[in-house]
């Protein structure tokens, strides 16, 4: 389809030129289906992948449907993980930011009860949550949906593999009947379409498969004896030597054990699963978006949401049982017009996955030889970046350029040296390249950053 500015929607000033400044010229094609059904308050049922523009389509819809005077909750959306909410929240923030005083609050598990009954006690227009945390608050009295208007639930093929029906029937079970409802989710499983009858009212059904250039992504097959799967994945890192790497595990012992061989073999790699705090979770994100560690480990739920936009390749140590999820795996690397590594393994009893995978995609699995491969003199790939930890962040009302400016201006560090900036709660990470990192140390540990003084270290990672 031919693309279509969001000025031809019936938005407000000030969301087309909060979209202007955020560089939102013309819709994805998940927006451009979705998004005058949504603002006309139709029900939605939508397949979308991740990185396809879907929060904003959502996120729009629902904003621009907030009656700001109310202090009441209006509008919920669900997520099947902390990072993902986080992640949504972000979004829905920035797309929000040209309208004055709208409340948005993210509900996830993992964090103190306390500082979410005081935000709840002085009122929200959005709340971001996961199944779990937002059921407690339910139960507790603090979290009260009778105004709400819209409801999103984001990723729910994923919310469902994970056993949060029961769940998410009763939190929907807590909000009034007349509402629009938006499911979006990755495949459409036969539990989806009973989760959309059981709370929808004619629900406008979207797909925009928004495949890859199959010239994008390089992908290879290698058969390996089960007990040589860790071996064959150092291997493949040090033969192709990618700057950032996401293996996908499908068990938490799995990741833990992958992550254990590669560190022993001098790689800088992080796992990340259901048993991290959240400020270890948060931690581990940071890092590996903004470069400073080059592997990911992780299962496809833990993965599910991650905001990284440069990917070098994916490994599948162990080839998922549904071929929608292989898809959606590789589809990670090969974006935005960059070539893409999609390198997996099987074993000769895993020929039936195979045979799946290609079946669903029409096209037969380039098989590669291990032993062909050769490491890379020079050992393991060294990350490009560093991460320096501010202790302050949103809650000192830290800003990204309030961090920057204190690089570029006092410590003389050009702008092209420093990397991501990422400000959360009570931290700030800054990415710096390798050879400007102590500089850096320096600067922000000698100097004021909006008028007061933090403490800074290098971040020293640990698997």
């Amino acid at each position: 389809m031919t693309t279509a500015s969001f000025s031809t929607l019936h938005l407000k000033t000030p969301m087309l030129k909060n979209l202007a400044s955020l560089g939102y010229a013309e819709m994805t094609p998940i927006q451009a289906h979705t998004l005058p059904l949504i603002l006309s308050g139709k029900d939605v049922i939508a397949k979308a992948k991740t990185g396809s523009g879907k929060t904003a389509a959502f996120g729009i819809g629902l904003l621009t449907h907030l009656d700001v005077s109310s202090s009441h909750v209006q509008a919920l959306v669900i997520c099947p993980t902390r990072e993902l909410a986080d992640q949504v929240g972000k979004e829905l923030r920035r797309l929000a930011r040209f309208t004055e005083n709208i409340k948005i609050l993210t509900l996830c598990g993992g964090v103190p009860f306390g500082p979410q009954l005081s935000s709840l006690e002085h009122g929200a227009h959005v709340v971001v949550g996961t199944p779990g945390r937002l059921l407690d608050h339910l139960r507790r009295g603090s979290l009260n949906l009778t105004s709400m208007q819209t409801l999103v639930l984001d990723e729910a093929d994923r919310m469902l593999d994970m056993g949060f029906q029961d769940e998410i029937s009763t939190i929907i079970a807590a909000t009034p009947k007349k509402k629009q409802t938006l499911l979006f989710s990755a495949t459409y499983p036969a539990t989806i379409m009973d989760l959309s009858a059981t709370f929808q009212h004619g629900p406008i059904e979207v797909s925009v498969d928004e495949a890859h250039d199959e010239n994008a992504i390089e992908q290879i097959l290698y058969e390996v004896d089960p007990n040589e799967r860790t071996a064959a994945v150092v291997k493949i890192l040090g033969h192709y030597r990618p700057e950032s790497t996401l293996v996908f595990c499908n068990t938490k012992v799995e990741c833990q054990e992958v992550v254990a061989a590669l560190v022993k073999c001098g790689f800088t790699a992080l796992a990340i699963h259901g048993d991290l705090e959240q400020r270890e979770r948060d931690q581990v994100l940071v890092l590996f978006a903004n470069k400073s560690v080059s592997v990911l480990v992780a299962t496809d739920v833990a993965a599910r949401g991650l905001d990284i936009k440069e990917l070098s390749a994916v490994i599948n140590y162990e080839l998922p049982r549904n071929p929608e999820i292989h898809t959606h795996r590789i589809g990670r690397t090969g974006r935005a017009g960059e070539q893409g590594l999609a390198l997996s393994l099987m074993t000769a009893h895993e020929a039936r996955r195979v045979q799946a995978i290609e079946n669903s995609t029409g096209s037969n699995m380039v098989r590669g030889e291990l032993a062909s491969l050769t490491v890379t003199a020079g050992g393991t790939l060294t990350p490009p970046m560093i991460s320096l930890c501010i202790d302050g962040g949103r809650k000192n009302k830290l800003r990204p350029g309030d961090i920057l400016g204190a690089l570029t201006g006092e410590g003389g560090i050009a702008g092209s040296e420093v990397g991501r900036i990422d400000v959360l709660d009570c931290q700030a990470y800054v990415a710096i390249v390798r050879s400007s990192a102590e500089q850096a140390l320096t600067c922000l540990g000698r100097n004021k950053i909006k008028g007061r003084f933090y403490k800074v270290g290098k971040v020293v990672y640990r698997a």
